[in-house]
């Protein structure tokens, strides 16, 4: 027999290096996997439902009509009065959202009836906003602007992206199979498109035509902005064209599609980043006036910055600051890119016939008036406080300064039926505050009739005042009780005195 040698079974090499690469893999499907099926939409969209939906909530007439108007009303007083909260109950029941929705849609599945609908509708709802609107603001009492109202007379950056991302999450919130009501209802708070409406109707009560302006501008702003993130998300989804049976009238309806939204895209960008740049410009220039314009004994009392002219002005009061600081300043200007081209203006103490405070707005002006009005407001209630405790005490010294035994022989001379008299100085309290006054008690005689006793004790007050100068005092009857108490204390020290006697 052949020896058979063992066969030995050969070293395995480390798997670690060839696994890693397909464990990496794996993790990163996973990663992947996890991913889409967190944020995919697209098995969950109902599309034809959605655009029913939308097309649902195009039209402005009846009932939507009517909760528009009251709605509008609702969001005027509250802007008119400075209230956040009435403000939002009427965007919670305002119809604003429908014909925006419905213009983006139909340029995304280029339906040129729902699109028709669309503008139509919207124009609609603009001139009813702003018709109640203005009738209101017309009769309101209430003509001053408010903070509210100023705050929807020009658009920023934030508007802008509060209008694409509110769009966003409207459109998204439609599509969903069971739409989301709360996410419409967040929106139409968040997106903000009525309060400009309601203060453009305010700038024309009150016949200013910027304010008018800029709030129209600022309410298609968020219009543009919301029916642009419809049509994206529209296009993301693959919402389906609207087939037509003319082949002509679908490239025509298609073409107009484009260059509609080509025609509001185009400028739309722009205006984001011209605003993105003001926003940026605005944000440098309080920085670098917060870190760079500081001087030992200097306060700044106002700035602006122009974001068209590329000019800072600031405002200083206290030393003045030389020059070399001032150019050290402009230097230190360059550093800020945004900034860079941009001219820095200083003024202060040195410029000449009061031109510095010929410069100071009204508002740093009114600020300074409020601040002194506020102080001397304090110092004026301090005053009469002093004053108040002041008269409260010489009202007592002029009540312990009165010469008790010679008034009472002049009453009861003066007065018949007068069987007792007494005096004292009475603390009256409300629980609220207490007061001292001089109290004098008057007992008459059985005989005396009630409408005699209150002619006499009426007669004694006025005599008592004009006799001691005294502004307040009290004449009371002796009650029951008080004639029982005097005479148990007239017992009390009659038995003392007996005593007092038998003892010595």
């Amino acid at each position: 027999m052949e020896d058979k040698l063992p066969t030995s079974t050969p070293l395995s090499t480390p798997n670690t290096p060839e696994k890693a690469p397909n464990d990496a893999k794996s993790i990163w499907a996973a990663i992947k996997s996890f991913l889409t099926e967190l944020l995919d939409i697209h098995h969950d969209t109902d599309r034809d439902a959605t655009i029913e939906a939308v097309r649902k909530d195009i039209p402005f007439k009846g009932h939507n009509a009517w909760i528009l108007i009251f709605s509008i009303f609702i969001a005027s007083i509250g802007l008119n009065v400075s209230s956040t909260a009435v403000v939002i109950g009427a965007m919670l029941i305002s119809p604003l959202m429908g014909p925006i929705v419905g213009a983006g849609l139909s340029l995304a599945i280029n339906d040129a009836t729902m699109m028709k609908r669309s503008f139509v509708n919207l124009a609609v709802m603009v001139i009813l906003s702003v018709l109640t609107a203005w009738i209101y603001f017309s009769v309101s009492p209430l003509k001053e602007i408010s903070t509210e109202l100023e705050a929807r007379t020009y658009p920023t950056i934030l508007d802008v992206l509060i209008a694409i991302f509110g769009g966003l999450a409207l459109i998204v919130a439609k599509t969903k199979k069971g739409t989301i009501a709360s996410v419409i209802f967040g929106t139409a708070i968040a997106t903000a498109l009525m309060p400009p409406l309601c203060t453009v109707g305010y700038g024309i009560a009150s016949g200013n035509a910027e304010w008018a302006f800029g709030a129209l501008y600022l309410f298609f702003i968020n219009a543009v902005f919301i029916a642009l993130s419809t049509f994206v998300v529209a296009k993301i989804l693959r919402f389906p064209f609207v087939k037509y049976a003319n082949q002509k009238r679908r490239k025509r309806v298609s073409a107009l599609a484009t260059i509609i939204a080509i025609s509001v895209l185009t400028p739309s960008v722009i205006l984001f980043f011209k605003l993105y740049k003001k926003q940026v410009f605005q944000s440098q220039a309080r920085d670098f006036i917060a870190n760079t314009i500081t001087a030992e004994g200097t306060e700044i009392v106002k700035w602006t910055e122009d974001y068209e002219t590329k000019k800072l002005d600031v405002y200083l009061i206290g030393n003045l600051v030389p020059q070399n600081r001032v150019s050290a300043w402009e230097v230190k200007l360059q550093d800020f890119k945004d900034l860079a081209t941009s001219k820095l203006v200083i003024h202060q103490g040195a410029d000449q016939s009061n031109a510095l405070a010929e410069r100071l707005s009204s508002q740093v002006k009114s600020g300074i008036l409020e601040d002194l009005y506020l102080k001397n407001q304090e110092n004026l209630v301090n005053k009469d406080a002093q004053i108040r405790l002041l008269e409260d005490q010489i009202t007592r010294l002029k009540g312990s300064a009165i010469p008790f035994d010679a008034v009472a022989q002049e009453v009861k001379i003066n007065y018949d039926g007068l069987e007792r008299f007494g005096y004292a100085n009475m603390v009256y309290s409300n629980f609220s505050k207490s007061d001292t006054l001089t109290t004098f008690k008057v007992g008459w005689a059985d005989s005396i009739s009630r409408k005699t006793r209150n002619r006499n004790s009426v007669k004694i007050a006025a005599w008592l005042k004009t006799r001691f100068a005294l502004d307040t005092l009290v004449v009371e009857e002796y009650t029951k009780s008080d004639y029982a108490f005097a005479k148990a204390k007239s017992d009390t020290l009659v038995k003392t005195n007996k005593e007092s006697k038998a003892k010595k």
